[in-house]
């Protein structure tokens, strides 16, 4: 027997688990901490500028042929972009979950070649970047000067300059960005009133800078082939960028007849400024700059957090005197407390286990086994985890968490089989130990295989979903196979070393006890026979069990992932279209005052101009990142961050001039925005911004209606308030003016034009061309603008261009090719995901025609994908279960016998689930899962016990009775354990945090 070779060799058993506990605590030590695993789809992102053209204009001219090209690039799930005021295009590529990011990003960029060339030349001059973007949001650091000395263009160059480039060399960072700040400019501000009366142009500026801001080759003198001997070969150097505001200034536009010189300065104001200024960032209502982290795949969270803490300490020390920094944005104090949390969670378990088992076989020696057993194999599943590549994190710990009452399991089944031979023959511990495995090591290794039966099919799900049913799945199937090697291996030889045998008066109160559990036992018993010799009411009873169960499945709605407390909450601001970024500056300045005097916030950051809601930049709008108190000082659900978001909604009500919106982030970081679903509303027949908005509007009004949704909103804007410059091209050409001339004039007034390039500290900066801020304040500004006609004279554009009032989007959006509204919606109270989804699906079919369709995005899009994946994976595991047991016992029927168990739990824990308003979302169908695996498991071993009994002449009815009558103790004690882990597990970090409580969610 394969036990008993460990049982006479205890050393042989101790140093297989010590190996396992050392394999273990070394892959603890290497294994990578974070929230989640790689489950958020890579993204790549494209990026374009287009200074002066309107979003449509850009939309249609940039993003339109970029995403032609991109369109059905391998592994892609879906392309979006969109193209704002600032003549800004970002367009984002999704790909399915596992896509290698640098692939993704390699094929991307070869599509975005093969349509440069049919993009506006400007859009080419300025650049079109490809690249990979992260988007697990490590950090956010706010670089500020408390002072006031410094401004936000030094603090951002400061920061790149100083300190970016050293975060990034931090090992396992993804990415550093910037939010709030901007590159170094060099800004030439012109005058159009000087520029008329010395008759110039900016045509003339641009070609002057371009001409005399440019580097130069000049070569080498002597250098080879010579025709004659030569001694010395020189390099040669001449003038070529320019470097300084002051060296700009004294570019020579125009050279008059008598040696007079128009110079730069004369006709303009030139500085070092910012690349642009449509983003402000404040901290607590100071000026700041904003540096985002982001973390490397499969890289230790803690560690490189940690990491960044100690290399701003560091940098601290070389800031200039007036210069300071801060951190109020950190995603790893959730995941700090969660593991904290687990491993109180295991303290707990352990003292739990000990405990129960005491109670239930009243011997110190006997409790001392489990609990040396089942460290082992929750220590080596880490090396289990190392060799598949996983990550410590809120996935893998749920399923250590689950494996400790399965673990412990196999431990009980060994030890009271053993203590129950002892009780009964009084033969030696060693006897005993070898009996009782003859009896236990088939029940032992069927469970499993059961259980990795369950587990493991699920695993090869595919999608998000499936990644986190992998993560799960594998970690908890690890744990099960180690505790059956354990059970097999240390658990005899300890009950051979440890046990006694001899029977000893136990204390009163376990007398009193072991009455008490005899009749429990004597009760189930007749319970048991009661129901055998009625099989008709038994099966009419199952029948109603399975329908019962089928209609939960069906009441209980579904979601993807529950709602979390993360720490933090957003705050978005939106003004009336068309309101300066001035008028945004001034409101939030005064909400975050009112922000800052609640209890539980700690930090408001806030980036105006940024608009969280479509990622894009507008003057009109901000955004505040708001930190929130740890949670031990935040006890109870009123404090949690969903109720101090309401608050936030209820104080933004007061504010006349905004719609501000408080809202939590989504609980898986770089799914969503918002923490809702997303959605987009495609114009499939090309109608148009107009169109589009008046579906868009009537599908936001008859969604309102329905109690599913506590919000749903749009960011499409397609009646705000423009100016159209219409140009009487027939008089231009009469005039003697060129179009082209015309908008180049307009752009590098009212727009920003780029010019060239310049160096500075290192580095390459742009130089910028537009007029100051005095002259493109008004639409009657445009009479200071003039441009030359082949005649040399000057013509005011005010005679060539007519201003009228016109309306269109600051903003356009597209979904996979077709133009779109950004759709967000956010479901009611006690509504889950996968409710909000049908409602509006529902929603849309109603009011809409064929014109318009729905296509969601973010976790919306991974929820419908997954679709039916939890029932198939619960199928796949009721499947296997009756394939191994098959297998094993050569019977088609009996396995039947331990499949019937399985409906029994799902009932139990879609009925708790119902009554207490839970849904069915990833944790939930893992609990499902692992309840499966449970109920086959307390089968097994009563069909077991029953079929020995069988072989040994024992009548049928008899057997089962018998069976049923051993295992009644074990079996009770075991889920005793479980379920009081299941309590514990309620109150753990993995469960997720909400506010100072802990919301249930097992």
């Amino acid at each position: 027997m394969f036990s008993q070779f460990f049982i006479n060799r205890p050393i042989f058993a101790s140093v297989i688990s010590i190996i396992l506990c050392l394999a273990g605590l070394a892959s603890m030590r290497a294994l990578p901490i974070e929230q989640y695993p790689q489950i958020v789809p890579a993204v790549v992102s494209v990026n374009a500028s287009y200074p002066g053209a309107t979003p449509e204009v850009i939309a249609e001219t940039v993003a339109a042929p970029l995403e032609q090209q991109i369109n059905g690039v391998e592994n892609m799930l879906y392309v979006q972009s969109n193209s704002s005021s600032t003549g800004k295009l970002a367009l984002n590529v999704y790909f399915k979950v596992g896509a290698d990011p640098d692939q993704a990003t390699i094929d991307v960029n070869n599509r975005v070649q093969a349509a440069l060339k049919t993009l506006p030349e400007e859009v080419q001059r300025q650049g079109v970047t490809v690249r990979k973007r992260s988007t697990a949001v490590l950090s956010v650091i706010s670089v500020n000067s408390p002072n006031g000395l410094y401004d936000r263009n030094y603090l951002a160059n400061y920061s790149l300059l100083n300190i970016m480039d050293e975060l990034k060399r931090i090992p396992g960072m993804g990415d550093v960005s910037m939010l709030g700040g901007t590159d170094y400019a060099m800004r030439i501000w012109l005058r159009p009133d000087r520029l008329a009366q010395l008759r110039l142009t900016p045509a003339d500026v641009v070609q002057a800078v371009r001409e005399q801001n440019a580097q130069f080759a000049a070569g080498k003198i002597g250098a080879q082939p010579a025709g004659r001997e030569i001694g010395f070969t020189y390099t040669v150097n001449a003038k070529g960028r320019l470097a300084t505001p002051e060296e700009f200034g004294d570019i020579i536009v125009r050279s008059e007849p008598d040696g007079a010189k128009i110079r730069l300065k004369d006709v303009a104001r030139v500085e070092m400024g910012g690349n642009d200024y449509e983003v402000v960032g404040a901290r607590n209502g100071k000026p700041t700059v904003g540096i985002v982290t982001y973390l490397q795949p499969n890289a230790n969270a803690l560690q490189v957090a940690q990491a960044v803490r100690d290399k701003m300490a560091e940098l601290k020390k070389r800031f200039p005197s007036g210069v300071d920094y801060a951190i109020p944005y950190d995603t790893t104090d959730f995941i700090k407390v969660s593991i904290d949390k687990v491993v109180s969670t295991l303290l707990e378990a352990t003292v739990l286990v000990f405990a129960i088992v005491y109670l239930f076989l009243q011997s110190f020696r006997a409790t001392l086994i489990p609990c040396i057993a089942v460290p082992v194999s929750l220590i080596g599943t880490f090396a289990g985890m190392q060799l598949f590549g996983f990550s410590i994190n809120l996935l893998t710990l749920f399923g250590m968490v689950l494996a400790i009452g399965i673990v412990v399991d196999d431990a009980i089944v060994v030890l009271e089989n053993v203590e129950r031979i002892l009780r009964e023959t009084g033969c030696s511990a060693k006897e005993a130990a070898i009996r009782a495995m003859r009896e236990v090591s088939g029940p032992v290794v069927a469970i499993v295989l059961v259980l990795c039966a369950v587990f493991l099919p699920v695993a090869f799900i595919d999608g998000m979903t499936g990644v986190m049913y992998r993560q799960f799945a594998v970690t908890i199937s690890i744990s099960v196979i180690l505790s059956g090697i354990v059970a097999l291996t240390l658990t005899p030889a300890l009950c051979a070393l440890l046990l006694k045998p001899g029977h000893h008066e136990p204390a009163r109160f376990f007398v009193w006890f072991n009455r008490l559990f005899e009749r429990a036992t004597a009760r189930y018993a007749g319970g048991v026979d009661f129901i055998n010799r009625r099989a008709a009411l038994a099966l009419a009873l199952f029948a109603a069990l399975l329908a019962a169960t089928f209609l939960l499945f069906r009441a209980v709605p579904g979601s993807l992932v529950p709602d979390e407390d993360m720490g933090n909450m957003y705050v978005s601001a939106a003004l009336p279209d068309a309101a300066s970024l001035t008028r945004t500056i001034r409101v939030t300045q005064d909400f975050d005052q009112i922000l800052l005097k609640h209890p539980d916030i700690a930090n408001v950051t806030t980036f105006n101009g940024f608009d969280i809601l479509s990622g894009a930049k507008l003057p009109n709008s901000a955004t505040s990142f708001v930190t929130l108190k740890p949670w031990e000082q935040r006890q109870g659900q009123a404090h949690g961050s969903a109720s101090v978001a309401a608050w936030a909604n209820r104080q933004g009500d007061s504010v006349q001039s905004a719609r501000m919106r408080a809202f939590t982030p989504a609980p898986i970081i770089g799914m969503s925005a918002t923490g809702g679903l997303e959605a987009y509303l495609q114009d499939r027949d090309g109608a148009g911004p107009g169109k589009l908005g008046e579906a868009t509007n009537r599908l936001l009004e008859a969604a309102r209606k329905r109690p599913e949704f506590a919000s749903v909103s749009t960011t499409l804007r397609a009646d705000v308030p423009q100016k159209f410059l219409d140009l009487d091209r027939e008089k231009a050409k009469a005039l003697g003016v060129r179009v082209d001339e015309v908008f180049d004039a307009m752009s590098a007034t009212f727009g920003q034009l780029y010019v060239n390039d310049f160096n500075q500290f290192g580095r390459t900066y742009k130089v910028q061309l537009q007029s100051e801020a005095d002259f493109r304040a008004r639409p009657d500004d445009i009479g200071d603008v003039h441009v030359r006609s082949e005649d040399g004279s000057m013509i005011p554009l005010t005679s060539l261009v007519t201003v009228k009032p016109s309306f269109g989007p600051e903003l356009v959006d597209r979904f996979n090719i077709f133009g779109a509204a950004k759709i967000l919606a956010q479901p009611a109270p006690g509504v889950s995901s996968g409710q909000a989804i049908a409602a509006l699906e529902e929603t849309a079919e109603q009011t809409l025609g064929k014109s318009f369709t729905l296509a969601w995005s973010g976790s919306a899009f991974q929820e419908k994908q997954a679709g039916n994946s939890g029932s198939l994976a619960f199928a796949l595991g009721i499947l296997m279960v009756f394939l191994i047991l098959a297998a094993q016992y050569e019977r088609w029927t009996l396995p039947l016998a331990v499949v019937t168990s399985v409906p029994f739990a799902l009932f139990g824990a879609l009925l708790a689930a119902f009554v207490a308003g839970k849904s069915n979302d990833v944790y939930f169908q893992i609990g499902l899962v692992t309840l499966i695996g449970l109920s086959a498991k307390n089968a097994i071993l009563i069909v077991e016990f029953a079929v020995q009994k069988l072989e040994e002449g024992m009548d049928l009815m008899e057997a089962a009775l018998q069976a049923a009558r051993l295992r009644f103790r074990p079996i009770v004690m075991t889920n005793l354990i479980n379920a009081k882990l299941d309590k514990l597990n309620a109150t753990i970090g993995v469960y997720k945090a909400l506010g100072g409580g802990w919301e249930e969610h097992g």
